[in-house]
């Protein structure tokens, strides 16, 4: 329930304070006064969009907020998910800044503008004239149906397993679409991995071979250079080796006469140790080069494998290729098992459709039990709108086909002449018409449901005597159970309100100001007399108007 609205420096409103009750309020004021102003307000607060040019004074910042009771509305859940501090007194701002930009506040926490509109939209529902076409909408319609035959929780059950419905179909459609492909690829993955499974690369042999090809090709000139290295170190008498033994000879002579000798004998004692086992090496090296045309022959196109296959695949090592390989051999292997995850998708989905058919069947057998009796109260409450005539029916339809709300299809039928064929409402129904079937609706819908704040922006149009004294009834009848307030040009209307706003316009300093205030019981016999009398307080007028509020 909306409690206060506060509304500074936006159109014609400089500043404006609005306490507000439960029940029914009726908001009046002469064509052009701003009651479009007040509706505009209360549109930014719940999440319309807004521009430089909804400041009155283009220099100042434009603050409307809006205190409202929640405690009764399960929003919870809306808050927890939007990481919102829940406050039964929950309080909503928007700033419009002159430059035009706009901020949203919910509970002083800085909102998106979607946030703003999404709590909005549970908040209040402003029911301008265009938005009478609300009622020919199939949403709408099955919203009503189901309100009144008891079948939210129902729904709710429903939907939820419409959803996993959907999810389960969509993955067996990404299942064929991923068997289609893969009959596609598979021949040619099917080569490449036996291409790579039957080459038996192994991690580094590539490197490894490059080696071995060195070698290879220069095996004659490695077998000659090692057999002058060995000659060089092992050649009797001229050989390294000699001359180092010759030396140490002479060093071993004369290293008893000083320790630098000594140090020096050993020391070339070392240099030939170790040049006896490079020696060694050297010849062990020549002896294991093998100069064999074939091998380097098996050696060579071996390599050249590798290196096409590396190019083919445009990797640089061998592990690579491998990675690829065990990758090919998955891909393939899953190509292989989709047929049976393929089974089991169906499966699957064949006991979700079973337990949707179940819950749309119980929703079906619901709807049909409500549907005389919402056609009755509908037909009632329009025929003591002064449509006497008027003919309205549900059209429900058992489908084969899975809807977000079942398997039905329906269509709200109406004509507000008698003989005359019900055609859909929309397609033969005026906009008056179409008000007052909304507004019935309205009224046997907040019976049964915990409805936002309610404003019907002159619902009233086209009315006048006897019927609009019955609308008003059924106005203040809805304000029983609810918020509800009227913008309204009819005294019968006006009359039957708890509360009552006057909405004018006063000139000040060469400004046109709009201005909003409540009536007391003595200024609403006032403004209904002027309604009246068009702007006459006669005797007559003054009477009239203290019956319609009495």
């Amino acid at each position: 329930m909306l409690q206060t609205l506060s509304i500074k420096n936006y159109a014609l409103i400089e500043e404006v304070a609005i306490q507000l009750n439960s029940g029914f309020t009726v908001i009046t004021g002469e064509t052009g006064a701003g009651k479009s102003i007040l509706l505009g307000a209360l549109g930014l607060i719940t999440g319309k969009r807004a521009d430089s040019s909804s400041a009155g004074d283009p220099l100042k910042k434009c603050i409307i907020e809006g205190t409202f009771q929640i405690s009764g509305y399960k929003l919870e859940s809306f808050f927890e998910r939007e990481d919102l501090d829940f406050e039964p007194l929950t309080i909503v701002r928007r700033e419009i800044a002159p430059s035009g930009k706009s901020r949203a506040f919910i509970n002083d926490t800085p909102v998106t503008l979607q946030q703003l509109s999404q709590l909005g939209e549970r908040l209040v529902d402003i029911h301008s004239q265009h938005k009478t076409m609300d009622v020919v909408v199939k949403e709408y319609q099955f919203d009503v149906l189901d309100t009144f035959a008891g079948n939210v929780e129902l729904l709710k059950g429903y939907k939820s397993h419409y959803r996993e419905w959907k999810s389960k179909e969509d993955i067996l459609k990404s299942l064929l679409s991923r068997k289609q492909n893969a009959q596609l690829e598979f021949d040619y993955q099917q080569f490449l991995f036996t291409e790579l499974d039957e080459a038996s690369i192994k991690p580094g042999e590539f490197e490894e071979l490059e080696e071995v090809l060195k070698t290879l090709t220069h095996a004659d000139e490695i077998v000659s250079q090692l057999s002058n290295a060995r000659l060089h170190l092992a050649e009797e008498e001229s050989g390294a080796l000699d001359r180092v033994a010759a030396a140490r000879s002479s060093l071993n002579v004369v290293s008893k006469f000083s320790g630098i000798y000594q140090q020096l004998f050993e020391r070339l004692q070392s240099v030939q140790i170790e040049l006896d086992d490079i020696s060694q090496e050297v010849d062990r090296a020549a002896d294991d080069v093998n100069v064999d045309p074939l091998e380097l022959e098996r050696t060579n196109l071996r390599v050249q494998q590798l290196y096409n296959l590396m190019q083919k695949h445009k990797v640089s090592e061998t592990s690579d290729l491998i990675a690829l390989r065990d990758r090919l051999d998955a891909d393939l292997q899953a190509s292989l098992n989709v047929d049976g995850e393929i089974e089991s998708a169906k499966a699957s989905i064949a006991f979700a459709k079973a337990e949707l058919e179940k819950i749309a069947g119980q929703l079906h057998i619901q709807r049909v039990k409500a549907i005389k009796q919402l056609e009755a109260e509908i037909l009632r409450l329009l025929k003591s709108l002064g449509m006497e005539n008027a003919q309205f029916q549900i059209q429900l339809r058992q489908t084969d086909e899975f809807f977000g709300n079942g398997m039905d299809e329906v269509a709200f039928l109406f004509s507000a002449n008698a003989g005359m064929e019900v055609k859909p409402l929309g397609k033969g129904a005026s906009g008056g018409e179409l008000s007052r079937v909304m507004l019935a609706i309205k009224s046997v819908l907040g019976k049964h449901k915990k409805l936002p704040t309610l404003i019907f922006d002159e619902i009233d149009t086209g009315v006048s005597g006897e019927v609009a004294l019955k609308m008003g009834g059924i106005l203040k009848n809805m304000g029983s159970s609810m918020q509800l307030l009227s913008i309204t040009h009819l005294p019968q209307i006006a009359g039957q309100g708890e509360a009552h706003l006057k909405v004018f316009k006063t000139d000040e300093q060469g400004r046109t100001k709009t201005k909003i205030v409540a009536l007391s019981e003595e200024d609403r016999v006032t403004e209904i007399a002027e309604m009246l009398g068009g702007g006459n307080h006669t005797a007559s007028a003054i009477e009239h108007a203290k019956n319609l509020l009495h």
